[in-house]
């Protein structure tokens, strides 16, 4: 089974979108690896079993390509501007504050945090998907809800 790409587009590309974000941390890297995931899929003579079995290829893509960027020497050499350059607002809303503290995870908790949260995929599709036993995926979540936890308390004390 093959779906045609105009039809798969519409339907995952924001998915893979903040797949990409969680990891990369960087909009244009995310927008990158969607195009790159995409022609990927074009490319492939894979045949694929269903429409869940293409979407955890996309997503499993989008994660390599990710991780790929973000060993690249270009990726490892950058730096990002200060939060001051783009004149941010000092009122930053809870939403906000959530985005911050969950991009601030490191990678390997960061983007089990988005799959569970985010996409909705249960521990042992993460476990498939980023290639960790479901105990590992489970710790993983348990340790990150523990950072944001951290973090999010320390951002509230700060506030006051």
């Amino acid at each position: 089974m093959k779906i045609p790409i105009d039809d798969l587009v519409p339907a995952y590309k924001d998915c893979i979108f903040r797949t990409a974000f969680s990891m990369t941390r960087n909009a244009a890297d995310a927008e990158d690896i969607v195009q790159e995931t995409f022609y990927q899929y074009i490319v492939t003579t894979r045949d694929f079993e269903n429409e869940d079995h293409i979407k955890a290829w996309l997503l499993r893509t989008a994660i390599n390509k990710a991780k790929n960027i973000r060993i690249s020497f270009w990726s490892q050499k950058r730096v990002s501007l200060p939060d001051s350059m783009w004149g941010t607002s000092p009122q930053i809303s809870d939403d906000q504050r959530l985005i911050k503290a969950v991009l601030s995870l490191p990678t390997k908790y960061r983007i089990v945090i988005h799959l569970y949260y985010y996409e909705d995929y249960s521990v042992n599709e993460i476990s498939q998907l980023v290639r960790a036993t479901p105990s590992a995926v489970k710790n993983r979540l348990l340790r990150a809800r523990r950072m944001l936890k951290d973090k999010l308390k320390e951002d509230w004390h700060d506030d006051e």
